[in-house]
């Protein structure tokens, strides 16, 4: 069997793409995957996405591919993924690689800490890392993709006697539908799990204010942050010791709230000097009329490819409910909160 599957969509030349990948598939035993009608044999495999953007962001080859994805629930069953997406724009990489991880992560794909090398026009995004490195800004970007091939190949979740999970939210037991999906979750996680629950409302928390990086960098290796409170005194010891992050999100104007957003704003200061690849995360998400997934995909860039948790399969359940306790009334709904939480135990727990 090969080492890695590489799903690569060509949309023409693009030979600073060809010369990452060269880099980064270097004596590694490579199959390559073009088009829509080869994304078969793709279970229990290590993958590499690579997209070539353009200067507009499309890839027409792109399209066909993403829609087998998600028409085919089960296609990448067990598989672990990584992401490359260059692109000759300053926009547009995130946002393809946050439809892609979505779209993946349904059908089966667990994706690594820090899943996406991007490749803007400039570079720019690599300044720190080649500094760091002693490098130019290409070769960090070569180094980078790399890096990720092989926490790709190498990549093993940890499973726990009793997996400890912390659980974040910003809203009311009484009127949520959010949380009154995520009781009946815990009723079926609680005895094979340790539960610390934080709440974020009620002006307790402050938004991170962008500190200077030495100062960040002071107080992260303390393992505090320069405003304190409850993300001091309850959230990183708690991230800390966790082995899984849940976020329990109402969707508001398509997106996090504003105290969920402050609080991963606030994580960067232990990010610093805490590693986070080991952990999993975990949303649910119930939207009054749409847009769930572009929460989730909120999620899954603040928490994944920016602060390095990883996704497992499937990570987050998304309902459309509007009234307060009609989420508890959809159709199938105790089916699916019934495999949501016995996935996260599958996934988590030792056998």
């Amino acid at each position: 069997m090969e080492d890695l599957v590489l799903i690569r969509p060509r949309r023409g030349p693009a030979p600073r793409l060809d010369d990452v990948l060269s880099h980064a598939l270097a004596g590694l035993s490579v199959r390559e995957v073009g088009t829509a009608e080869e994304l078969s044999d793709l279970e229990q495999r290590r993958l590499l996405f690579a997209l070539d953007l353009g200067q507009w962001g499309v890839n027409q080859a792109w399209g066909p591919m993403l829609e087998r994805l998600r028409r085919e629930p089960q296609l990448l069953e067990g598989s672990v993924g990584g992401l490359v997406v260059d692109a000759q724009s300053e926009l547009y990489t995130k946002a393809a690689a946050r439809e892609l991880a979505l779209a993946a992560n349904h059908c089966g794909c667990t994706f690594v800490g820090k899943p996406l090398v991007e490749g803007t026009a400039s570079l720019s995004n690599f300044q720190v890392l080649a500094r760091l490195g002693g490098t130019d800004l290409p070769g960090a970007y070569r180094a980078s993709a790399r890096d990720l091939a092989e926490r790709v190949v190498d990549f093993v979740p940890k499973r726990h006697r009793r997996p400890r999970l912390l659980v974040l939210h910003a809203s009311s037991h009484k009127t949520s539908n959010t949380m009154a999906l995520w009781e009946r979750i815990r009723q079926r996680l609680e005895p094979r799990c340790d539960i610390t629950e934080v709440g974020l409302r009620n002006g307790v928390l402050v938004d991170c204010s962008g500190c200077p990086y030495q100062m960040c960098l002071h107080f992260g290796e303390r393992g505090s942050c320069f405003y304190g409170g409850v993300m001091v005194e309850e959230v990183y010891p708690s991230v800390r010791q966790a082995d899984a992050l849940v976020l329990l999100c109402p969707n508001y104007n398509d997106a996090v709230s504003a105290n969920l957003t402050a609080c991963i704003n606030r994580l960067t200061a232990l990010f610093r000097t805490t590693r986070f690849d080991d952990k999993a995360v975990y949303g649910i998400v119930v939207s009054g009329y749409s847009g769930g997934d572009i929460v989730a995909e909120q999620l899954l860039g603040a928490l994944c490819m920016n602060k390095a948790f990883y996704l497992p399969p499937r990570f987050v359940m998304t309902e459309t409910a509007n009234d307060a306790g009609t989420v508890l009334h959809l159709p199938g709904i105790e089916d699916r909160l019934e495999a949501f939480a016995q996935q996260m135990l599958d996934q988590l727990a030792e056998i």
